[in-house]
């Protein structure tokens, strides 16, 4: 299988692009340090946090969000890893490295860090926290917290409630039956609507993450194709 490189960790294909597109939504949505953030790619541990648990885990990234800002308990901002968030619940993500960053932590900072996360669960968050360790050396453990917390609060993130249009599983159906990507100049001939139509219903198809486009690297994408880990787990 080819591999695509990011931050010297390889990424399949599949996850490479699915990656991009979710990481370019949060950009777009974001603004000031929370954009700046999401932007820079020294993030090594939380790219490895999605390689080795989450896609595994769940094959999607809704409601997923990295870099997530919160109004901390002194009126400033602060930022956590990643942050899962569903109607009637709320789970905070921490990857947290053994080395110099918590050896280094002065007294203070260690009390405000404390104090951070107890602030945190008094607001409704349930913290989870990983070492980079285990993202490595017991990344099936590590999902497997996941899925029970998911459990436990009734909701797992392994099964989507999501209502497609008519169109929509027109294309789904239509893209399952190729063995190449599907355009939507070939999809508008096969379902004989307009083609700005079959685009309008494709491009909701990648917001709800089962299309992802063959590239995103060039302004105007002409493929997609099926994002079959998702694909399974959604219920129409």
């Amino acid at each position: 299988m080819k591999l695509t490189m990011t931050n010297e960790i390889q990424m399949s294909d599949q996850l490479a692009q699915a990656y991009e597109v979710w990481m370019n939504k949060l950009r777009a949505a974001s603004k000031g340090e929370r954009k700046r953030r999401l932007s820079i790619s020294t993030n090594h541990a939380e790219k490895m946090f999605v390689k080795q648990v989450w896609w595994p885990a769940f094959g999607q990234f809704t409601h997923l969000h990295a870099e997530y800002e919160i109004k901390d308990f002194k009126d400033g901002w602060r930022y956590l890893d990643f942050a899962y968030i569903t109607e009637g619940y709320q789970i905070c993500i921490e990857i947290d490295g053994f080395g110099t960053h918590w050896r280094d932590l002065s007294r203070s900072q260690f009390a405000d860090h404390l104090m951070r996360q107890n602030h945190l669960m008094i607001d409704g968050w349930y913290v989870l926290r990983f070492s980079y360790d285990d993202l490595i050396e017991r990344p099936r453990v590590c999902q497997q917290i996941i899925q029970q917390l998911l459990g436990k609060l009734g909701g797992s993130s392994s099964r989507i409630d999501m209502k497609l249009s008519t169109i929509e599983q027109a294309i789904i159906i239509l893209a399952a039956s190729l063995s190449t990507p599907i355009t939507p100049t070939f999809a508008a001939k096969q379902l004989g609507v307009h083609r700005t139509t079959v685009m309008r219903h494709i491009q909701s198809l990648v917001r709800k993450e089962l299309l992802i486009p063959t590239r995103t690297d060039v302004r105007r994408i002409c493929s997609y194709r099926l994002n079959k880990a998702f694909l399974s787990k959604v219920v129409s």
